[in-house]
């Protein structure tokens, strides 16, 4: 019953954000089966690895933070432009593209040419959250898919593990985000792993003192100084959870963590570095509720970014490749 009200919640309370460009009901008729469909594949896909459902988030998050919310990012290179998943926030650490290609192979068999990748994505995001224990939220469709990646785009508009609070708060406020989304949607970190280069400088040479983060928890910087050890760079992709308490389970634990310290990204313990986000941090630490309706309002607010809709865009065949190409 309360994940039942939190849903109806969302879809009545923002409908207004999108109901000009976006339609819940978009496929009712040409694709009736959509959701299902996408559903399946991403209860299997999760069911084989668990961490792909972070994956999945994570390839929605990059992908709308280039060009808006137009599945560049899973464009391959052509001879016009180098994909997006070569860019540094993307090179060896995006995952789930396989996932998207079954999921998309088995849309276009049942409704040829009728679904975008980019609401596929969203689709996939959002089941991806909700079967690991998260919110469901309604997912609100009609995106066209873009026509060109940008690399260069993608390694200077993604917020980065290592950047300060304000600077990955000027990268939301110019996607039409704001400080609160950034806290909201930084709690995507509840489950998921990093590679030990995105964290490693806190580890031993923190904004280079040639020291430790001194925020970080005792216990775990020994435990990650183990598993990632100074200049080792055959450890440099060894994995940590961002969440070493309920790591595979969506939840508010991540915001418990910061408040102790664990916390595994520079980006992640920024939070507390800034009274209003402190404040924001502190209630979703206790109140899951919470976290759970305004992450809800932030993603789709962030599936909103400047979407193609109408006849801009196109529906790929293949989510890889431009239909002309």
């Amino acid at each position: 019953m309360g994940y039942f009200f939190l849903s109806l919640f969302c879809f009545v309370s923002l409908s207004s954000l999108v109901q000009s460009q976006l339609d819940y009901n978009f496929y009712k008729s040409s694709c009736p089966n959509l959701t299902r469909l996408v559903k399946g594949a991403v209860w299997a896909a999760v069911k084989n690895d668990s961490r792909m459902a972070a994956s999945l988030l994570r390839l929605h998050f990059h992908d709308c933070f280039v060009n808006g919310c137009d599945a560049s990012l899973l464009l391959d290179d052509t001879a016009n432009f180098t994909s997006e998943k070569n860019a540094g926030p993307n090179r060896n650490s995006t995952r789930g593209f396989e996932v998207v290609d079954t999921i998309k192979a088995s849309v276009e068999k049942e409704c040829p040419a009728t679904v975008s990748c980019s609401d596929i994505l969203a689709l996939a995001a959002r089941d991806s959250v909700f079967l690991m224990g998260g919110p469901y939220w309604y997912v609100y469709l009609g995106r066209r898919d873009g026509k060109v990646g940008s690399e260069s785009a993608a390694n200077s508009e993604i917020p980065g593990p290592s950047e300060s609070l304000d600077k990955i708060t000027d990268k939301f406020v110019a996607k039409g985000l704001n400080l609160k989304d950034v806290v909201v949607l930084s709690g995507g970190h509840t489950f998921g792993f990093a590679k030990c280069s995105t964290f490693s400088s806190r580890l031993f040479n923190h904004s280079g003192t040639g020291s430790p983060d001194p925020t970080l928890d005792s216990t775990l910087l020994e435990d990650l100084q183990s598993q990632c050890p100074n200049n080792a760079s055959d450890t440099s992709t060894n994995l940590a959870p961002l969440d070493r308490v309920t790591t595979n389970y969506f939840d508010n634990v991540y915001y418990k963590n910061l408040i102790n310290n664990l916390g595994l990204l520079k980006s992640d313990q920024a939070l507390l570095t800034n009274n209003q986000t402190a404040s924001m941090v502190a209630n979703y630490s206790y109140n899951q509720y919470l976290f759970f309706k305004d992450f809800m309002v932030s993603m789709v607010k962030m599936a909103n970014i400047s979407v193609l809709t109408g006849q801009d865009g196109d529906i790929r065949k293949n989510c890889r490749f431009v239909n002309d190409a």
